[in-house]
């Protein structure tokens, strides 16, 4: 096939690349670090390149493509890398905006203290060797060895450890440890003593998913990653998803295979950094909304977009993992915790066995902040949950400037409320490159504080001052002048960035005003923020915008990615299994939309902070046009 050269500036790195290859390809090939969030699949924007050369050697920009990049960049000769296929040769810049930086994984779960008792166990056995006088069969002498030394009765064992149990019996010489899964099961035979058996826990968000390793003799975690759930290409929420699924060809099929294949690479990942095989990880317990469990196990999940919103199944599930085609012990068992709901899945039964609402006697609301935002509202008396699509603008993504948290990131940011200038932090002090999550909430809260922004939600452009402007695409507020950025652009908060905002904290707002009323609680003791964006955020700012109702901010507590850690509980406890189990049949689910109340509560809660609701624990923050409602 036919090559082309490709020329990459600054670093002027190059290479010829079959006609075809898309620019990030040539990208990633030549070790460029290109951002691409959504991994290539066109939706992120992240890629952009300049074209120097060559403009009229790509293929031509399509209307979803265009969409992504402004006017003004059409104008300027920017392509996003994974769409533009060469077809001739080219130069292309790449602006700093688009340079990949490292994301900064901070403390990834609480590790709570938990009485180990894994499903996974292993038992060092000496055999008594075979001979004429006695020529028991290799199984029942090993089943019979694990009975006297263990205690172990009526164990089966799984077949493909049948096929090799032989030549490992006689490669030990007689010496083996043996993985028993659940006290009924032998799924591993391995020569001599091993000591260590590992686990996976993960956790498989609309947008993100998290995998981490552990020890289970330990219980310490030995490893963890994440990325971007390759789903998202083909739906940004659940619903799209599930519409993927009925409506295209082999749509489940697509789904499945893009889960898995992402739940491998973080395994990949995990065992690479632990310098461990990947057959060493002898089970792994999942957690996620009743979709993204549907679509990993691959159950249809056309019933759960329809009403009554019935799942397949509302119990756990234990699965092979071969039957699964995970890249660990083909005989391990892969777990998923019991469901709730339709909408309410094994992820917020894992922030429940990590929380435990039910041992308290005052009165908590519980919020797992993601794409598909759970609640609960409860006591040890009883306990309501819910689920509202909040949409991916907490974690970064449709916000203009928005970014993980990577160096560079603005973390945390004051406004002026007299002159309005900005002062800020970013993460690694480096030079700014975008908002991360936690930085898009406070820079809204103090926007609102300063009067930038109104109640409603609209950016107040009668202000005096240069940083207020109106564009093409609407009015926004400067952040950051180019001068001090790291990718030569002012960075802004854009009328459309507030407005995804006001979605997603007006999700969470209502939910949990119609969880308390059905709870019968008028306000709330304690407010506990969940999942790995509920960890960085500020609290007041979070308040002050609305996101939830008011509570003494000395009683609003983040718990960090409280799902992720409720599967790392179940992975090591198989008390913590049966309590999950007990939760999930004994909790009571409300679906918000049929709800009399919701269109009135969310309408309400659009206004920042909220149109009604008083604010008392945060009052002297607010700007006075918060009381006047709409404006």
């Amino acid at each position: 096939m036919v090559k082309h050269k490709v020329v990459f500036q600054p670093s002027g790195r190059r290479g010829e690349f079959e006609e075809g290859t898309t620019l990030l390809e040539a990208a990633k090939s030549l070790g460029i670090p290109l951002e691409s969030l959504c991994g290539g699949e066109g939706w992120c924007g992240k890629c952009k390149v300049i074209i120097e050369k060559g403009m009229e050697n790509l293929t031509p920009m399509g209307s979803a493509e265009a969409k992504l990049l402004t006017d003004r960049e059409i104008a300027a000769n920017y392509r996003l890398a994974c769409r533009a296929a060469i077809k001739g040769d080219v130069v292309a810049s790449v602006p700093e905006v688009s340079v990949a930086a490292v994301q900064v994984v901070r403390k990834p779960l609480l590790e709570l203290p938990v009485e180990l008792n894994p499903a996974v166990k292993k038992y060092y056995v000496e055999l008594p060797p075979p001979s004429l006088e006695d020529p028991t069969g290799d199984v029942e002498r090993l089943l019979a060895s694990l009975e006297a030394a263990h205690g172990l009765k009526n164990l089966k064992v799984d077949y493909e450890v049948l096929k090799s149990l032989p030549e490992t019996l006689r490669e030990g010489e007689w010496k083996v440890t043996v993985t028993v899964w659940d006290g009924k099961e032998i799924v591993k035979v391995e020569p001599g003593k091993v000591e260590d058996v590992y686990g996976v826990a993960i956790d498989i968000g609309t947008t993100t998913m998290v995998g981490f390793l552990i020890n289970l003799k330990t219980g310490r975690i030995v490893s963890h990653y994440s990325m971007m759930n390759p789903q998202v290409p083909l739906g940004e929420d659940v619903m799209s998803r599930i519409t993927h699924a009925i409506l295209k060809e082999d749509g489940l099929e697509q789904l499945h295979e893009r889960v898995i294949r992402g739940v491998n690479f973080i395994i990949s990942k995990l065992v690479e950094a632990a310098e461990i095989k990947p057959e060493d990880v002898c089970e792994v317990v999942l957690v996620g909304n009743t979709c993204m469990h549907h679509l990993f196990l691959k159950l249809y999940p056309e019933y759960l977009g329809k009403s009554p919103f019935t799942p397949v199944v509302h119990d756990a599930v234990n699965v092979k993992a071969r039957d699964l085609k995970l890249q660990v012990l083909a005989s391990g068992n892969v777990h998923f915790l019991p469901i709730e709901a339709g909408f309410v899945g094994a992820d917020n039964v894992g922030v429940l066995i990590a929380t435990e609402p039910w041992k308290k006697e005052h009165v908590q609301l519980i919020i797992d902040i993601g794409t598909n935002g759970e609640i609960v509202v409860g006591n040890r008396e009883k306990l309501f949950s819910a689920s509202c699509a909040t949409g991916p603008a907490f974690e970064g993504a449709h916000i203009k400037y928005g970014m993980r948290a990577a160096p560079g990131a603005i973390e945390d940011l004051k406004i002026d409320p007299e002159t309005f200038e900005v002062t800020y932090e970013t993460i690694g002090g480096e030079k700014p490159r975008g908002i991360c999550g936690s930085g898009i909430i406070k820079a809204i809260a103090e926007m609102f504080k300063a009067g930038i922004i109104l109640p409603s939600g609209k950016i107040n452009v009668e202000l005096s001052t240069r940083r207020v402007r109106e564009t093409s695409e609407g009015s926004e507020f400067v952040l950051v002048w180019r001068d001090e950025t790291a990718i030569g652009e002012d960075i802004t908060v854009t009328q459309k960035d507030v407005r995804a905002i006001q979605l997603a904290k007006a999700a969470l707002y209502c939910g949990a005003k119609i969880l308390m009323k059905h709870f019968g609680a008028e306000k709330v003791d304690e407010v506990v923020l969940a999942g790995a964006f509920g960890t960085y955020i500020d609290k007041e700012a979070a308040m002050v915008i609305g996101m939830f109702p008011d509570c003494d901010l000395n009683k609003v507590v983040s718990v960090g990615n409280a799902a992720g850690e409720g599967a790392r509980l179940a992975l090591l406890s198989k008390e913590k299994r049966e309590e999950a189990r007990r939760i999930a049949r004994t909790i009571k689910y409300i679906e918000l939309s049929i709800d009399p109340d919701f269109q009135r509560e969310f309408m309400e809660a659009m206004v920042f902070p909220h149109m009604k609701d008083s604010f008392p624990h945060i009052q002297h923050l607010l700007p006075k046009t918060s009381k006047e409602g709409f404006k």
